[in-house]
This record gives structure tokens, sequence and C-alpha cells, in this order.
């Protein structure tokens, strides 16, 4: 099974080597039929700390790294 990977916006970087990523997605309503956004944010892991807030990433399913990290920062 391949891993996922998603990307998104950095929205915040306070955390020592851990950014929080704001992933939207759009899809169409099935009764509605209106597009609707839906927002999701991820935990993920930034070895160096290179990302700052504002930055779009791509972050790939990983090895847990804590209780909430669950994804790291590749590069885009």
């Amino acid at each position: 099974m391949s891993k996922k990977i998603l990307s998104g916006k950095v929205i915040k970087d306070k955390s020592d080597k851990t950014v929080v990523v704001m992933v939207k997605r759009k899809y169409s309503h099935s009764f509605f039929n209106k597009v609707i956004t839906s927002s999701k944010k991820y935990h993920a892991h930034d070895e160096s700390n290179k990302y700052k807030v504002g930055d779009d990433v791509n972050i790939i399913e990983s090895k847990p790294h804590s209780k909430r990290k669950k994804w790291e920062v590749i590069n885009k």
C-alpha cells in the first residue's frame, strides 16, 4: 500500500521540529450539487525547522513521531 501525499499551507510553526499544515479539499455534494470546501489540520515533522507560516508544502504519511505527528514534510 502506498503512502498518502497531501498538499497544503503551513499555518503554525511555533513548535520545535513541528509545523501545522492546513489541507483544503473541494468536493461536490451528492444531493445539493454544490461545491463544498472542507479543511483539516495535520501536525507534520519538520527536522530542520525550514518551513515558515504561509509556505505551500507537501506532506507524506510516516511512522508516528509523537501522539499527533504521523506526517512528514517533503519538498514541494
